[in-house]
C-alpha cells in the first residue's frame, strides 16, 4: 500500500510532463529542449542530493565497474523514454499522449521474465493475474479517449500514437534492468543520479542538434521546462523510483506499483482543463476514470492478498 500511494502521488506530478510539453509546444517550443533542459535541470538537485548525503564515491565506484550497462540502461530508461514522449507532444495533445502512456502498466507486465526467476531458476511467467487487471485499468484509459477519436488525423496516431509506445516500453525496461544492476546498492538518489550522468552525453548532443536546427530556447520554454524538470524529473522520479524499489523482488506487487501511473490522466485532464481550458470530459470519459479507480482497488487487493498467502506459506514451512 506504501508504495501504491507514493506511485500515485508520483504521478501527480509526473501530469506536469504532459501538460507544459503540450503548452510548449503550442507556444512554439521545440521537444529537442524540452527533453533534454529537463535532465540537465534534473542534475544539481541529485549532485547535491547525493553530495549532501555523503555517497558520491560509491555511486563512481559502481558506474566505474559497470560502464557500459549504466550508459546502455540509462539510455532506454531515460533517452530513450522522454525524447519521443517530448517528440509526440508536437503531434497530438496532453490526453492522448497521457493515455496512450499507460501501455506502460501492461509493458511492464510483458516483460516480467525477462527479470525475474522462479525457486527452480527458470523464468518467471507472466502474471496473468496483474495483467487481466491492468487490461482493466486500459479499458478504463480506452473509454477517456473515445470521444475524443473523430479529432484525432492518421498524421497524429502515428508520430503522437508510436513514440509514446515505444516510451512506454523504455521506461520500466530501463528502471528495472538498473535496478537489477545496481543490485540494491545504490540508494534511489544515487541511482537517478548515476542515470542522469549516463544520459549526460546524450543530452548534451541533443542540444547541440538543437542549436544547429531551431536555435536557443525562448525564456518561456526554460521557466516552463525547469518547471516540469524540477516536479516531474525531481519529485515524481524520485518517488516513484523509491516506490519501485519497496517492492522490486515482487512482480504481482511491481505491477500494482507501476499500474498507479494510470492516474496520471485524471490528473492531466484537471491540468489541461484549468491551464489550457480543454473542455470538460463527457459522461463516457468518466465511466473510463470510475474504471480505472476500479482497477486500482483490485491491484491493491491482489498485492496484499498474494503477500498474505507468502506470509502464510512461510509460517507453514517454519
Amino acid at each position: 500500500m506504501k508504495g501504491i500511494l507514493l506511485g500515485i502521488l508520483a504521478s501527480v506530478f509526473f501530469a506536469f510532463t504532459f501538460i507544459f510539453n503540450r503548452s510548449m509546444e503550442l507556444s512554439g517550443g521545440s521537444w529537442i529542449w524540452s527533453s533534454s533542459l529537463r535532465f540537465l535541470f534534473m542534475i544539481p538537485f541529485f549532485f547535491i542530493i547525493v553530495l549532501w548525503r555523503g555517497n558520491l564515491k560509491g555511486l563512481y565506484q559502481e558506474i566505474k565497474t559497470n560502464p557500459l550497462q549504466w550508459v546502455l540502461w540509462s539510455f532506454v530508461g531515460f533517452v530513450l523514454f522522454y525524447a519521443p514522449i517530448t517528440f509526440a507532444a508536437a503531434y497530438g495533445p496532453g490526453w492522448l499522449l497521457s493515455g496512450t502512456w499507460q501501455f506502460t502498466i501492461i509493458a511492464g507486465i510483458l516483460i516480467v521474465p525477462l527479470f525475474f526467476r522462479e525457486g527452480n531458476g527458470i523464468r518467471a511467467k507472466i502474471p496473468m493475474k496483474s495483467l487481466k487487471i491492468s487490461l482493466l485499468i486500459f479499458l478504463g484509459i480506452l473509454l477517456i479517449q473515445l470521444h475524443h477519436v473523430q479529432s484525432v488525423s492518421m498524421t497524429m496516431v502515428l508520430l503522437g500514437f508510436l513514440p509514446v509506445i515505444v516510451a512506454a516500453f523504455a521506461y520500466p525496461l530501463g528502471n528495472r534492468k538498473m535496478m537489477e544492476v545496481c543490485g540494491g546498492r545504490l540508494d534511489v538518489f544515487q541511482r537517478i543520479l548515476g542515470m542522469l550522468l549516463a544520459s549526460l552525453p546524450f543530452w548534451l548532443v541533443l542540444s547541440g542538434i538543437g542549436i544547429a536546427t531551431v536555435g536557443l530556447p525562448s525564456q518561456t520554454q526554460v521557466t516552463q521546462t525547469f518547471i516540469v524538470g524540477l516536479c516531474s524529473g525531481v519529485i515524481a522520479t524520485t518517488l516513484f523510483f523509491f516506490a519501485t524499489d519497496l517492492v522490486r523482488n515482487a512482480p504481482e506487487k511491481l505491477a500494482a506499483v507501476e499500474a498507479t501511473q494510470s492516474t496520471q490522466v485524471i490528473f492531466v485532464i484537471i491540468g489541461e482543463m484549468l491551464l489550457l481550458s480543454t473542455p470538460l470530459p463527457n459522461w463516457l470519459a468518466w465511466g473510463g476514470i470510475l474504471i480505472i479507480m476500479i482497477g486500482m482497488i483490485f491491484h491493491s487487493l491482489s498485492s496484499a492478498k498474494s503477500v498474505n498467502i507468502k506470509q502464510n506459506k512461510q509460517l507453514k514451512s517454519s
